[in-house]
């Protein structure tokens, strides 16, 4: 008997087709410098450079804007031959009178007013803050408040000189110079001192005091 060996077709299995992973590439963000206002304030400038993530950025911020009142600041915050001689902490209202009708402090009036700002996404409470005055126009004043500057005022007269211009300030300058007077500006903004040094090499630090 013949048997008849069959040959079976042998399919050939497909092989998988190769799938090509393509990574995206991550987008590099460059931050721009942003353009603010005309003499603008000290805060706003701050806000800038602290927002920016680059050291580089930082200082090209500090330098586009560079002012003496920007440059008063640093000095007052990051020197330490600087000598405060007003009192560590909050600052209290001006007079017995408002001592009576307003509960806290003064600076908790500032930081309740910064804070509403920033709930508002705004700089301004409007009519409350209309009209207010810069760093930029008192910082040549700073000189009263520390040592060496005008030693001849009275503890009482140099504090209410310094209550007298935070409440003409712009709340969110008057931030500043509550937080300057006890070196606390990094609390706020992310700007150290190595940052200043390199934007204003022309800063000498020490020998204040």
């Amino acid at each position: 008997m013949t048997t008849k060996k069959t040959t079976a077709t042998t399919r050939k299995k497909a092989s998988p087709k190769k799938t090509t992973t393509v990574t995206a590439k991550p987008k590099v963000i460059v931050q721009k410098v942003p353009d603010l206002p005309p003499n603008p304030f000290v805060f706003e400038v701050l806000d800038a450079a602290s927002k920016m993530r680059s050291k580089a950025k930082k200082i090209e911020v500090l330098q586009r804007y560079s002012h003496n009142s920007l440059k008063a600041v640093f000095i007052w915050n990051f020197d330490e031959t600087v000598i405060s001689l007003l009192p560590q902490g909050e600052v209290p209202y001006g007079s017995n009178l408002e001592d009576e009708t307003q509960s806290g402090s003064l600076t908790g009036k500032i930081n309740d007013s910064v804070n509403k700002m920033a709930e508002m996404g705004s700089n301004s409470l409007g009519s409350q803050d209309q009209g207010k005055a810069s760093i930029r126009k008192e910082f040549q004043k700073f000189y009263n408040f520390i040592k060496g500057g005008n030693d001849s005022l009275t503890s009482l007269r140099r504090e209410t000189m310094f209550i007298n211009i935070l409440t003409g300030l712009h709340p969110r300058e008057a931030e500043i110079l509550i937080l300057i007077k006890d070196k606390k500006l990094t609390d706020r903004y992310k700007i150290d001192k190595e940052i200043v040094s390199e934007a204003y090499p022309d800063i000498t630090w020490g020998g204040r005091s």
